[in-house]
C-alpha cells in the first residue's frame, strides 16, 4: 500500500525539499574542509544561489483546513466532526439588523414551538473560513468584510457570532446596533409589569436639589439618566435656558457636550439635526439664537420630536415675541434668557410632560372638537356673533381642550399651534390663577403674528344643574388622559384696554346661552364625554381609533375607556400610533395603507385624499376584519362630519 506522503502534493514537495536542505547543512557542519575544499564549496554555494528550483504552484484550496469529496461537497476533518451542524448562511448584510436571524417576536415563537437545541461551543470555528476566499482566486474575495460573513445562530441567550469577535467592536458599531434593534411597540400594548412601566410612573417625579457637599451626586445622576425623555433649551453661546429634568449642576456636562456638537457643525455652515447614542434618539432644532434638543427613548421619529421642539419654541415666542428676543441677543450675545422667561417654566414643563404622556393633537397637528348637533352648534355661533364686542378679534368656547365654537374675522383663522399653546396654558399647566374666575393675559400667537402681543380674557364657568355661572375657583389641571368637563370662555383682542369690554361680552354670552337652552346642551355633551366604540360601531373589532379630517385640520377619537385610561397603556397606544404615523408619512416609502401585527395587537394605518385613519384591535383580529372596520369608521364619520367637526364657524 503506498504511503500517504508519497502522493504528489505541493505540501509534500515542500516538506521533502526542507528535509534535503537540512541534511546537506548537517553534512557541511560535521566535515572539516581544507582550503581547496572550502574554495570549491563557496563556488558550489554561489552557483546554488544563482540557480534555484521553481516554486511549487499556489494551491487553490487549503487541505489543512478542509477536504473536498466527490461532487464538490465539503467533508469536515475528524477533529471537527463533533460540532453541531451550523444553521448560518453567507450573507452580504452591512448591519447587525440584517445579519441577525431573528427578533424578539421570532425568539418568543421559537421558544414555544421549537424543541430545545443542544448547547453550542463558543470555541472559534475555522470550518467555514473558505467563505472569505473566492473559489477562482479573485481579488474581490480578498476585500470581503469578515463581519458580513459572520455566522449567527438564534439561541435563548443574546445572539452572538459563532466566530467570536475577530475584530474589536467599536462604540459606533454598538450604537448602530442599539439604534436598529428597536423594540416593537405592538408587543407590549397592554403590559404594565415591566421596566418601562416602572420608569413611566416615576417619569414626572421631580429630582431633589444638588447638595453642596456632593453626597447625592451619584443618586441624582442615576435618577436623571433613568428618565425616558429630556428637553433642553440653550442659547447659541452655550448658556442653559431651560431643561425638563435637573438643575445646572446636573445638566452642565450634557449641555457642554451638546453645544460642542452643535458648534462643530455650525462652523462648517451646517446644522446638526439628530443622532443616536445607545438606545436614545437625539434631535436638534436650531432657531436663530436658540438651540433646542430632545432626547427620547420612546421610539418617536425625528419629525415628531422636531414638531415638539417647535411647540416649545412657540411657547417662548408667546412670552417674548421674536423681535424683542432678537434685540436682546443682538445687543448682548451672551444674554441669560432665564430672567425674561421667569415664570414660564411651568408652561414649558406642562407642554413637555404632555408630549411624554402622549399628545394626539401634537402628533396629528390637528384639533379635537366637542361632538354636538349641527343645529345646536349653529345656535351657539349665532349667539357669539350677537354679543360680539367691537374690539373682539377671536372668540372661543372650549370644553376641556375640545373646541365647541369659534368666532373669527373672515380673512383670518387660528393656527392649530396657537390653539395648542392656549389649551396647554389653561387646561394642563394650571398657571392661570383664579382671580375671581377671570384672567387678563398678554401673549403672542406666533402662528398669527410673532412680532406683537395680543390680549386674552379667560373665564371659567361652573356648569350647575340649573344655570351656568362664573367659577369662583380655578379648576385643577388634568393629570391623566380623560374626558374633562372644564368649560372656558376665551376672548382675544388687540386692544390692551379692552378688559371691561370683554368682561361685559362674557356676561351677555352666559345670559344668552342660558336663555336659549344651549348651556344645558353643552352640559349634557360634556358629561357624556367621548362616545365609546360599541355605541357608534356595534360589533367592531377595534379597541381604539383616530380619524383626521385633512381639509378641516381636525380629528375625532372615541373614549379611551376601558383599555387606555391609565398612564402606561395610554403612552403605549400613542407610541403605536406614532409608529403608524411614521410609516404612512415616510417620504421614501409613499405608503397609503400600513398593516402591522404582533402578539398583543393588530394595527392599521390608512391615508386617503381627505382623511387619515389609525386603528388598533386585539391580536385575534384578521386583516379583512380590520379593513372592514376602517371602512365602517370612514363611512360613519363622513355621515356625522358636521357634528364632530367645526366647518366654517362663526365669521364676521
Amino acid at each position: 500500500m503506498p504511503d500517504e506522503h508519497d502522493q504528489s502534493s505541493p505540501g509534500a514537495a515542500v516538506i521533502a525539499d526542507q528535509a534535503a536542505l537540512d541534511q546537506t547543512t548537517s553534512q557541511t557542519r560535521t566535515t572539516s574542509p581544507g582550503p581547496k575544499d572550502k574554495q570549491h564549496g563557496e563556488e558550489v554555494m554561489e552557483d546554488s544561489r544563482e540557480i534555484r528550483p521553481p516554486l511549487p504552484p499556489r494551491p487553490t484550496n487549503l487541505d489543512l483546513l478542509e477536504e473536498r469529496g466527490s461532487g464538490g461537497s465539503i467533508r469536515l476533518p475528524k477533529r471537527m466532526a463533533s460540532r453541531p451542524n451550523l444553521q448560518a448562511r453567507p450573507t452580504t448584510a452591512v448591519s447587525l439588523t440584517d445579519v441577525h436571524t431573528s427578533n424578539n417576536f421570532q425568539d418568543h415563537a421559537s421558544r414555544t414551538l421549537s424543541p430545545p437545541s443542544r448547547p453550542v461551543s463558543r470555541k472559534q470555528s475555522t470550518a467555514n473560513m473558505d467563505r472569505f476566499r473566492s473559489r477562482v482566486g479573485s481579488d474581490a474575495a480578498e476585500t470581503s468584510s469578515v463581519r458580513s460573513y459572520a455566522n449567527t445562530l438564534g439561541t435563548n441567550a443574546e445572539m452572538e457570532s459563532l466566530l467570536g469577535d475577530p475584530f474589536p467592536t467599536s462604540p459606533a458599531w454598538k450604537s448602530l446596533s442599539a439604534q436598529l434593534e428597536k423594540e416593537n411597540p405592538m408587543d407590549h400594548v397592554f403590559d404594565e409589569d415591566d421596566i418601562f412601566s416602572l420608569r413611566m410612573h416615576h417619569e414626572f417625579d421631580e429630582l431633589e436639589e444638588f447638595r453642596a457637599n456632593g453626597t447625592n451626586e451619584e443618586f441624582l445622576m442615576n435618577s436623571w439618566t433613568s428618565k425616558l425623555k429630556h428637553f433642553f433649551i440653550l442659547s447659541s453661546a452655550g448658556k442653559p435656558i431651560w431643561s425638563r429634568h435637573g438643575d445646572d449642576q446636573v445638566i452642565a456636562n450634557h449641555i457642554g457636550i451638546l453645544q460642542t456638537l452643535i458648534s462643530f457643525y455650525q462652523d462648517v455652515n451646517d446644522n446638526l439635526r439628530g443622532f443616536t447614542a445607545g438606545n436614545a434618539r437625539f434631535v436638534i432644532l436650531s432657531k436663530g439664537h436658540l438651540n433646542l434638543a430632545a432626547i427620547s427613548r420612546l421610539g418617536e421619529s425625528d419629525l415628531q420630536l422636531k414638531t415638539q421642539l417647535e411647540s416649545l419654541y412657540m411657547q417662548i415666542l408667546s412670552t417674548l415675541t421674536l423681535p424683542s428676543m432678537e434685540r436682546m441677543f443682538s445687543n448682548r450675545p451672551s444674554t441669560d434668557l432665564r430672567r425674561p422667561l421667569q415664570g414660564t417654566e411651568v408652561l414649558l414643563g406642562a407642554l413637555a410632560d404632555g408630549f411624554t404622556r402622549g399628545s394626539l393633537p401634537t402628533l396629528l397637528s390637528a384639533l379635537e372638537c366637542l361632538k354636538i348637533r349641527k343645529s345646536h352648534r349653529q345656535v351657539i355661533n349665532n349667539t357669539l356673533l350677537k354679543v360680539k364686542s367691537p374690539n373682539l378679534l377671536y372668540g372661543l368656547l372650549v370644553a376641556g381642550g375640545r373646541l365647541v365654537s369659534v368666532v373669527r374675522p373672515r380673512k383670518h383663522s387660528l393656527h392649530p399651534g396657537d390653539l395648542q399653546l392656549i389649551f396647554n396654558m389653561l387646561f394642563e399647566a394650571g398657571s392661570v390663577k383664579a382671580g375671581g374666575g377671570e384672567n387678563w393675559i398678554p401673549l403672542c400667537l406666533p402662528g398669527f403674528n410673532n412680532t406683537g402681543f395680543l390680549y386674552m380674557y379667560v373665564s371659567f364657568l361652573d356648569i350647575g344643574e340649573d344655570h351656568a355661572k362664573v367659577s369662583e375657583e380655578r379648576p385643577q389641571p388634568s393629570a391623566s388622559p380623560r374626558d374633562d368637563d372644564q368649560l372656558a370662555i376665551i376672548l382675544i383682542s388687540a386692544d390692551k384696554e379692552a378688559f371691561y369690554e370683554l368682561r361685559q361680552m362674557r356676561d351677555d354670552l352666559i345670559d344668552q346661552l342660558n336663555q336659549n337652552n344651549s348651556m344645558s346642551i353643552l352640559r349634557t355633551a360634556i358629561h357624556h364625554g367621548r362616545p365609546s366604540i360599541p355605541s357608534i360601531l356595534p360589533s367592531s373589532p377595534l379597541l381604539h381609533f383616530i380619524y383626521k379630517s385633512r381639509p378641516h385640520v381636525q380629528f375625532f377619537t372615541p373614549s379611551f375607556s376601558p383599555n387606555f385610561t391609565s398612564l402606561v397603556p395610554h403612552r403605549r397606544l400613542v407610541s403605536l400610533y406614532s409608529s403608524l404615523h411614521t410609516a404612512v408619512h415616510n417620504k421614501t416609502a409613499s405608503l397609503k395603507v400600513h398593516y402591522a401585527c404582533a402578539k398583543d395587537a393588530v394595527a392599521l394605518g390608512w391615508v386617503g385624499r381627505e382623511y387619515e385613519f389609525y386603528g388598533v384591535a386585539g391580536a385575534g383580529a384578521s386583516r379583512e376584519g380590520m379593513a372592514k372596520a376602517a371602512q365602517d369608521v370612514v363611512r360613519y364619520l363622513r355621515r356625522e362630519e358636521e357634528r364632530v367637526f367645526i366647518i366654517g364657524g362663526a365669521v364676521f
